[in-house]
């Protein structure tokens, strides 16, 4: 077991949709549910290519905006049944848990997903972080990492980069998601890796400037 250089243990966000779980498949049924369901064309194959901005973002494109409260619940209601089960973890995402928690540290997952249905995806595959915290996208994701004093923050988007930042923890991206490496560089991530299976090495030999 490698001698942990931490002064304090670390309180690690992870992001859940494209960085812990591949939420398409789940995603892409769903909104084939939503669009039979209420004889609206919903394109499934593109919703998919640009996930992790909330629910609203996405249905404005297809429902007017006075529609967007009553179809989101409606969605959010068709989700457990529909997209559990679907969703596989990412490759990596139970072992990046298990690195912070073996270190001695906290685990969190900060996401903008509906908060009951997070936890049932992570229920479903397994995966036992210390907290999950739902509808927070981007920026506002900063209100919970700071409140959980988390130093580093995992996303596959640059909304998570932003709320990284914001919160000043590490900002950790990974090449999972609808951003590209290269995005994330540019957006401020301070780390980039290609998935989650490279952060457990990571974290080893990460040396936290206080340390």
């Amino acid at each position: 077991m490698a001698h942990m250089a931490y002064t304090t243990a670390p309180t690690v966000g992870f992001d859940l949709d494209m960085t812990l779980i591949d939420s398409r498949p789940g995603i892409h049924a769903c909104y084939l549910a939503l669009a039979e369901r209420t004889g609206t064309y919903i394109d499934a194959d593109l919703a998919i290519t640009r996930l992790g901005p909330p629910l609203t973002d996405e249905l404005i494109n297809w429902f007017p905006q006075e529609q967007l409260a009553e179809m989101a619940d409606l969605y959010r209601s068709m989700y457990p049944t529909i997209a559990i089960a679907a969703t596989p973890a990412m490759p990596g995402a139970r072992e990046a848990i298990d690195a912070v928690q073996a270190a001695g540290g906290r685990a969190i997952v900060v996401t903008a997903k509906y908060e009951p249905n997070a936890k049932l995806h992570l229920e479903h595959l397994g995966i036992h972080p210390d907290e999950v915290v739902g509808d927070l996208w981007a920026e506002q994701k900063a209100e919970a990492l700071r409140e959980h004093g988390a130093g580093i923050y995992v996303g596959d988007h640059t909304g998570d980069v932003r709320g990284a930042r914001k919160a000043d923890a590490l900002s950790v991206a990974v090449a999972t998601g609808p951003c590209s490496a290269e995005e994330l560089s540019t957006a401020g991530a301070d780390v980039v890796l290609g998935d989650l299976t490279e952060f457990p090495g990571w974290l080893a030999d990460y040396r936290p400037a206080r340390a």
